[in-house]
């Protein structure tokens, strides 16, 4: 059934098909103070503009602007169900800019798009504060974006985000240029959990038992684990490329370890990795996950990032320190295999379970 219609000689206005323009001020007027937060020098336009002006930042002498878009998928029906938007925001913001650093892109400005049936001031607020939060994290702006109301044509109470970021990088410490050499040494850099992904197959998993969000595991309960953001690895790894050469870098993001190592490697190459599930923070988590949907370790790592949620590819002589600098900045991480020359029959990734 659509929107019905007033009684003849009513006048009509937008908000009689749906639409609230008035909730879309108030939004505006409450996510201003957290969006200034965000603001970097280069940006020159004020929010509320029709677009948004940025110069490039002066100590890159050869910029080349890097795009990406992203979204955070069904997490956002868990968001929903335990009452909790606080963190999606941040995870909506760390699907595009880990996608942007893998190339050694410093995130410069951030878009978001909201779309709704009918808007919520409260809970729209709370998501976009997520995001700000996140630009700050990655050290972006939030320049603008678009709320849209879809009435009739949207889900009731419901909403979805999808993320846009530019960044830029120069052009002479691009990373990735070449892919991974044979011979390089495979990092994994810990994830702060199931990030993004795989959340169908979750929902799947306790759709029948909404208790199981209280199942405790190492004194959190698994909603609160299921809702941790996405680890932001932006300052880390250009931290990290100041200091050694990264050949290239894998986000471990939908697909798994299966999908998206073999995308930083040459035809003539082979991923060997030796994965050590224990090793990781976050293996309970996934351990739970393994075992309540008697899911095989190969599906679980085409699935999910298993704990690990970027893998970089460094020169041998450089593992050792590229592994102190990178723990020395609280960030986890460990060599969990080496690019080998591929032979005609070989597949491009092998992963020894343990």
């Amino acid at each position: 059934m659509g929107t019905k219609l007033p009684k003849e000689n009513k006048s009509l206005s937008y908000k009689d098909a749906g639409v609230d323009v008035e909730a879309g001020y108030k939004l505006i007027n409450k996510i201003k103070p957290f969006i200034k937060e965000t603001r970097r020098p280069e940006i020159i336009s004020s929010l509320g503009s029709f677009s948004a002006l940025s110069k490039l930042p002066k100590h890159i002498k050869n910029p080349i602007l890097v795009t990406c878009t992203d979204g955070v998928g069904t997490k956002i029906e868990l968001a929903k169900e335990m009452g909790r938007y606080e963190t999606i925001g941040i995870d909506l913001v760390a699907m595009c800019v880990n996608d942007l650093v893998t190339c050694g892109a410093e995130p410069l400005l951030f878009l978001d798009y909201y779309v709704t049936d009918s808007l919520n001031v409260e809970i729209a607020s709370r998501v976009i504060e997520g995001i700000a939060e996140g630009c700050k994290l990655a050290n972006c702006s939030l320049v603008g974006g678009e709320t849209a109301e879809h009435p009739d044509s949207f889900p009731k109470k419901s909403f979805d985000l999808a993320g846009f970021a530019l960044g830029v990088v120069d052009q002479d410490k691009m990373i990735g240029q070449d892919l991974a050499r044979n011979g390089d040494i495979l990092l994994g850099l810990a994830s702060s959990g199931v990030h993004s992904n795989g959340f169908s197959l979750i929902r799947k998993l306790v759709g029948q038992e909404p208790e199981s969000f209280l199942t405790e595991i190492n004194g959190q309960t698994l909603g609160s684990l299921l809702l941790t953001p996405t680890k932001i690895y932006v300052n880390e790894i250009l931290e990290l490329s100041k200091a050694f050469e990264i050949s290239a870098i894998s986000h471990i993001t939908g697909g798994g370890f299966y999908e998206n190592i073999p995308r930083i490697l040459n035809n003539d190459s082979k991923a060997n990795i030796n994965f050590i599930e224990k090793e990781w923070p976050a293996y309970e988590l996934f351990d739970w996950i393994k075992s309540k949907g008697n899911i095989q370790q190969k599906e679980m790592l085409s699935t999910f990032n298993c704990g690990i949620g970027m893998v970089l590819a460094v020169a041998e002589s450089d593992a050792e320190g590229a592994l102190h600098l990178l723990n020395g900045l609280d960030l986890i991480s460990k060599v969990i295999g080496k690019v080998e020359p591929k032979k005609v029959k070989d597949n491009s990734i092998h992963i020894k379970l343990n």
